[in-house]
């Protein structure tokens, strides 16, 4: 089924369940979150990547935080479902924002305890190797979306994220990440202190030689 949106473009990802402040000052974004106070519509921010717009978040406005003088106001919304845009319009009929045809992805939540299990257990270990606090997480309530801006994805990789359709899916996405970027930050971690090390006295090991023996050629 195809739905109308308000659509608000941001070169950013915003996933389901985030909660987003935007300081919003253009005309036409002013009159978009005006009209979400009067009406209460939902707007959607589909995602600016490669010169394309194709699929996005659906937000609702939770909360106007402040309004100025100018016109500019500090909002809070929220990201609901993820949409795939079927039609976009530069302008929406006699307004100043865009608009646009969206139609909703069906998505799956099934998981396993282990698959979120091990997810939650790499994060900890990047964190760990990363030596900062681990991040408050919601153990019983956490999904990938909530975890996708902790972990330091690229926005390639969150916009590849926010297109798949399936819990289980998405968490295997953040594990494969996970195990190729905990090498490198060990591996980080090691230049560190090799590089710490140069120009300083070192200690080493004695090296055990009754058993040595000369290789030689035949």
């Amino acid at each position: 089924m195809v739905y109308r949106l308000a659509l608000f473009p941001l070169q950013s990802v915003v996933f389901p369940g985030e909660k987003l402040p935007l300081h919003i000052f253009e005309e036409r974004y002013v009159q978009l979150i005006e009209d979400c106070e009067s009406t209460g519509m939902h707007f959607g921010i589909p995602i600016y990547f490669n010169d394309h717009l194709e699929y996005g978040t659906e937000m609702k406005l939770t909360k106007v935080m402040k309004s100025y003088d100018s016109g500019a106001k500090d909002i809070i919304c929220i990201g609901l479902r993820v949409f795939r845009v079927k039609k976009f319009d530069y302008k929406e009929s006699g307004k100043l924002y865009a608009g646009g045809d969206v139609e909703f992805l069906k998505d799956r939540g099934e998981s396993t305890r282990a698959l979120k299990q091990q997810l939650l257990d790499l994060i900890y270990e990047l964190y760990e190797h990363l030596e900062v606090p681990r991040p408050i997480i919601d153990i019983a309530g956490f999904t990938s979306f909530t975890l996708a801006h902790k972990i330091g994805l690229s926005l390639e990789q969150e916009y590849s994220l926010l297109k798949l359709t399936s819990e289980k899916a998405r968490q295997e996405f953040l594990i494969n990440h996970l195990l190729i970027s905990i090498p490198i930050v060990q591996e980080m971690n090691r230049t560190k202190q090799v590089i710490e090390l140069n120009g300083h006295f070192r200690n080493y090991d004695p090296l055990d030689f009754t058993e040595f023996r000369l290789r030689t050629k035949k």
